[in-house]
């Protein structure tokens, strides 16, 4: 069993809009450590599921630390864990969940911040917005592009704070039913009267690759240039749904045999040396052995990596190589220019040279 996930209970379930509900959950003192989070953060939830016994998916948190744990779904077409979720769940209802995950986090909140929110990406950068408007002293613009008014999450909230904080926070709304979808080249209008300010943006994925295209059209250099990335989980992370394990076992022989006729990534021969700097601590292990993923020999060093979906599936696991060569086995999130800017999936990453490997999840 993975015994960091919890049944949390739910306390409130608030209707936001038509398609999109906020769940708010109580977590148990016993467990109050392990659920803090982080700004930008999300969830991991286990939504009951006839066929599989349990399908787990992901999503943001809303509010700021301090405040209940609170996440926001939005109904997709055919997306079977977002309709069930906002059809049957109530206050009183039990689900299971993973401690908050995820690197979408400011780490200067000193810096100018220029958020970009499609849809329901807005869940995430509430809560950056929230945490800087309550905590910090710096000034943020949200450019907010929806489908329509009625599709616009939070309007009352980001309208209050706006008005609350009139001098630090600007919210531009940009609605798709008035202006149609916006461009690359209207993105980067708006964004050039900020260019010295510092990126965050959650949305579908053609909206964050125009706002990417945009920004590095104006030369925002990588490091001021955030998104926020991840998919439906395809695996269990939860790891003891028993049935999860039944629905899969007649899948597994046909796993094992496609595995057997595909070669192992090649790799060094030997153990390799590993030097891993995380929340400020640095940890050097020389035994880290071919084959063996970076998260399970962290792991089986009594280290705290983050991680999510284990599977490759999202980014919370995600490292920076600052030396050395890992092979990724699988990666279903991270695109090219992520990959040449040397990030990579812990969850993932085997050795693939004999020379020590450097990497940093800050």
């Amino acid at each position: 069993m993975d015994t960091d996930s919890f049944f949390l209970e739910v306390t409130e379930v608030v209707r936001e809009t038509e398609d999109a509900s906020s769940i708010v959950f109580s977590v148990p003192d016993e467990a109050a450590d392990l659920f803090a989070f982080a700004p930008g953060q999300f969830l991991t939830l286990g939504v009951p599921s006839e066929e599989t016994g349990l399908v787990a998916r992901c999503y943001s948190i809303c509010t700021p630390p301090g405040e209940p744990l609170t996440v926001t779904v939005k109904r997709t077409v055919g997306g079977y864990a977002s309709n069930w979720l906002n059809d049957n769940l109530r206050a009183g209802d039990r689900v299971r969940v993973l401690p908050p995950s995820g690197i979408f986090t400011p780490k200067d909140w000193s810096a100018d911040l220029l958020l970009f929110a499609g849809g329901s990406g807005i869940t995430p950068i509430l809560s950056i917005v929230r945490t800087a408007m309550r905590d910090h002293s710096g000034r943020v613009v949200l450019f907010y592009a929806n489908r329509d008014e009625r599709s616009v999450i939070f309007a009352e909230a980001l309208t209050a704070l706006a008005a609350e904080h009139p001098g630090r926070l600007q919210v531009f709304h940009w609605l798709e039913s008035v202006q149609s979808l916006p461009s690359e080249a209207q993105l980067r209008e708006f964004a050039s009267a900020y260019s010295s300010w510092t990126s965050y943006c959650c949305g579908p994925a053609p909206y964050m690759s125009a706002v990417s295209n945009a920004l590095r059209a104006l030369d925002f250099p990588r490091a001021r240039r955030h998104q926020e990335k991840f998919v439906s989980l395809g695996g269990n992370p939860f790891g003891d749904v028993e049935e999860v394990l039944a629905a899969q076992a007649s899948l597994a022989e046909a796993d094992d045999a496609d595995e057997a006729d595909e070669a192992p990534p090649a790799g060094p021969t030997g153990p390799v040396k590993v030097e891993v700097e995380l929340d400020g601590e640095q940890h050097v292990f020389d035994d880290w052995q071919a084959g063996e993923k970076l998260l399970d020999f962290l792991e089986s060093k009594g280290v705290k990596a983050p991680y999510s979906c284990r599977e490759g599936e999202c980014s919370a696991c995600a490292i920076r190589l600052v030396s050395g060569e890992v092979t990724m086995l699988r990666n279903d999130v991270l695109d090219a220019e992520d990959l040449a800017e040397g990030i990579r999936l812990g969850c993932q990453s085997v050795p693939a040279s004999e020379e020590t490997v450097k990497v940093s999840y800050s």
